[in-house]
Formats: C-alpha cells, structure tokens, sequence
C-alpha cells in the first residue's frame, strides 16, 4: 500500500526532472554549435549536384537559419540557392549545378539562434573542393586553308582545317576528311597535328575545277566529343600555270629545314615547321634549347617537330628518306634542260621582274636591291645557280601576281647566304650549306646538303 501511495510522487518529479532537462537544453546563456558538416572541412571531389547539410547541438530557430546567416561561395563570389531547416539540420541547395574543381566556402554566422534565443558563439566555416569534371564541349572548325569560295588556288594546294581544341588523330583520316571533286573522291593523305588537320592530294589538283572539301562528326576530341556539325567548303583551282614542271620534293616537303650534317642556331629564332637532320644526330642540332623526346623532339623556338637520325623509329628510317628525296629533288631541278633564261642580267638580279620560267646561270647569283617575282598560283620558277646565291642586307623578294613559294626553287650547287633583316621566298635545294643572317626571314623550305646556320631568323613554311 505504500508503493501505491508514493506512484503518483514519483511521476509527479519524473515530470518536473523531464521539464528541467528541457529547459536545459534551451538555457539562456548556452550557445548552439555545429556538431557535424556535409561535406567535411576541407574535403575534395565533391560532386557538383551535392546538397550543404549542417548539423546543430540543438535545436534552432527556423527563422534565424535562412539564406542570410547560411551562404555559400565560391571565392567572394555568392553563389544563389534555398535554405531549408527541419529537426537540428541545415540544408542549403544551390540553382544551379556547382563548377568543376573549384573551391566552395560555406559560412553559419551568429544570426543563427537556438530556440531560447542563444546565437552561435562565432560564424562558423567551412570548405571544400568540386571533383574534376569530364569534358563535354563540342569541339568546333575555327577556320578552313583555302576559306570557302576562295579562287585562284594552287594545284599542288595541301588542304587544312584547324579545330577550336586538340583533336584525337585516330579520328582524323580519310574517312573523315575528304576532297571530291564533283562526286569523285579524289586521294590523299591525310595528317594531324597540335589543332590541324591536313589533306595532301596524291596527284596535282586539276586547273580551273572547284572541289569540295568535308570534314564530319566522326572527328571526336580528346574526351570523345564529337565534331558540332559536319563542316563543308568548297573552293576554285586557278587557271592552268606557266613555265617548268613541279619540282617533287616527295617526303622532303615534309620539313622546313633539313640538313644532313648540322643545324645551328643563334637565339632567338621563330621556325615554323618541323625540322630533320641525318645522318648526324640530335647533339648536332644546336641553339634551340631541344626538349628531348623519344622518336622527336620540341623547342620554344619552334612550332612544329625537330627530328634527328638518333631518335627512335620510325624517324631514322623517315629521315633517311627524306635525305633521299632531298638529293633527288636537287638533281631534278639541275638536271633541267633548255631554259628559258639564260644568265639573266649577268648574275645581278637586284632590281629585276622575274617571269615564270627556268632560268639558268653558270655564274653566282646576287641581290643588291629588290626582286620581283611575278606570275600566277600555279605557274613555276626554277632558279639553277652554278655557285652562290648571296643576297644583300635588307634585301626583299616580292610575289606578284598570286605566285607561290611552294612553285619557286632556287637550285645552288655553292653556298646560299641570305643577308641580314633579309626576306626570302621559295624553296633552296643547296648543295652546300645555307647560312641565314641576323634577322633574316624566310617564307619557304631551305634544304641543304650540309647544315644549316640561323641567326635569330623567322622561317615559316609555305602554304
């Protein structure tokens, strides 16, 4: 009887000990803190999707927890979204999907207050890091070599395409880059390289006919993104040319230097093209500060690769080649007969408008003043030059008329020497060495027997 008579005092005081616990947890005076983040401090590859969850030590005054006292940036940069609050927990979710690999800052600031009216003791911060995101931009044509409806272009023309970001190579060949004339396919070999991608027409392009190039959505990038859209153009060869045949310099063409013994350099030089020396080997090649690789290598200096007989296959046996093709190229272009021109202005061509034409001296060839090379996309010059070819300081070869670098050819059997601050037009097939000047340029190939020297020289290969 007694148990039954002190039931009611003991439930009396449980609830008056459940109310002080209560209390307690909301006294005046005692501050909320936050107990737990998601994601946490300092955490990386946190999807871009994710939600910002905070966790209190008691319950919070909805009211003091909205998108004023919780914000999230990325840098000083506020990024927007809603803020909801249930039980102890915070959670802040953004518009929009976060940025890839960038860093997010979350802060609570002491406006947040618990239920009796006690604020956080300080703000409170956190931050984090979004993971790296995949690419998922299409790539695109930035621009096309000739532009679409272009006339007047050279037969032997090599067609280029270079894309708004590096492409994968496997992707780009002749299935996918193609040249038709009409419905006809015509053939070529197609490469790639840093954003460009080229197709070389196996025979001469015809005259006066228009083709129509295409490059389609099976070219991907990197990341496997293909192509935005097909890209087609079309453009109009120029009327047939005048003068010799075509030089073939078969793989020699390849480069924009190449020598067989050496290639010096004095820096700073601009080389646009890829450069070849055999047999001697990569410590021959000196100046361009070489960053060495396996079957290449690269320079600051130059735009394109720097091969040498050394490095690994295929390149030996490509350079090998070349050097075959080069000494071949040479004795074409001497070995021409009946020239239009011979030992024009006695050797002193300084001043003169050259034709189209094989024009021969047994004399060396000099340049004291300006030359003029005048004539169309597809007509021809050959140049054979018994001894030297010097030209004179400040001294420029003009093209007239749509005459291109890729159809003139200055064949040397002595050494070519372009003078200082010099510019140079065409293709030298030197039998000895070719030695550019301080400041000297060059749009066009020069190919030697020997080495080649250059002085803080811009050479650019030809288009």
């Amino acid at each position: 009887m007694k148990l039954k008579k002190m039931l009611p005092i003991i439930a009396m005081l449980l609830i008056v000990l459940m109310a002080g616990c209560k209390k307690k947890e909301n006294i005046p005076g005692v501050s909320p803190t936050v107990t737990l983040t998601d994601p946490l401090n300092n955490v990386t590859g946190v999807p871009i999707n994710k939600l910002i969850v905070i966790t209190f030590s008691k319950a919070m005054n909805p009211a003091t927890v909205t998108s004023l006292t919780y914000t999230l940036k990325q840098g000083t940069t506020p990024v927007t979204g809603a803020v909801a609050y249930s039980g102890m927990t915070a959670t802040f979710t953004p518009s929009a999907n976060l940025a890839y690999s960038k860093v997010y800052t979350v802060t609570v600031t002491t406006g947040a207050k618990d239920l009796a009216g006690n604020a956080l003791a300080a703000n409170y911060t956190f931050s984090f890091t979004t993971g790296v995101g995949s690419d998922i931009s299409l790539p695109m044509v930035s621009s096309t070599d000739p532009l679409t409806n272009t006339t007047g272009v050279a037969n032997n023309k090599v067609v280029a395409i270079i894309f708004s970001e590096p492409m994968d190579p496997l992707t780009i060949n002749t299935s996918t880059f193609t040249l038709k004339q009409g419905t006809t396919t015509i053939l070529g070999a197609v490469g790639y390289r840093g954003m460009t991608a080229t197709f070389t027409p196996a025979p001469n392009l015809t005259s006066s006919t228009t083709y129509t190039a295409t490059i389609t959505i099976g070219a991907k990038d990197l990341a496997g993104n293909a192509l935005a859209a097909s890209t087609v153009w079309s453009f109009t060869t120029a009327a047939p040319g005048i003068g010799p045949a075509i030089v073939n310099l078969r793989t020699a063409g390849n480069y924009v230097i190449l020598a067989k013994t050496a290639i010096t350099n004095i820096p700073l030089s601009a080389i646009t093209g890829d450069l070849g020396l055999s047999p001697s080997v990569a410590t021959a090649i000196t100046g361009l500060s070489l960053i060495p690789g396996t079957v290449s290598s690269t320079s600051l200096q130059v735009t394109g690769k720097i091969y040498a007989a050394d490095m690994t296959d295929p390149t030996p046996a490509n350079l090998t080649q070349a050097v075959l093709d080069m000494n071949t190229a040479y004795n074409d272009a001497a070995g021409r007969l009946t020239p239009n021109f011979s030992e024009r202005a006695a050797g002193n061509i300084g001043g003169q408008t050259l034709v189209p034409g094989l024009y021969n001296w047994t004399t060396a060839v000099s340049m004291v003043s300006d030359v003029t090379i005048s004539g169309g996309a597809n007509d021809v010059w050959i140049f054979q030059i018994s001894n030297n070819l010097l030209m004179s300081t400040g001294v420029k070869i003009i093209l007239t008329g749509g005459a291109q670098a890729n159809n003139i050819f200055w064949q040397v059997a002595g050494q070519a020497t372009l003078g200082t601050t010099s510019h140079f037009e065409g293709i030298i097939l030197s039998m000895t060495g070719i030695n550019f000047q301080t400041g000297a340029s060059m749009n066009g190939r020069a190919l030697a027997q020997t080495a080649v020297v250059l002085d803080g020289n811009a050479v650019t290969k030809p288009q």
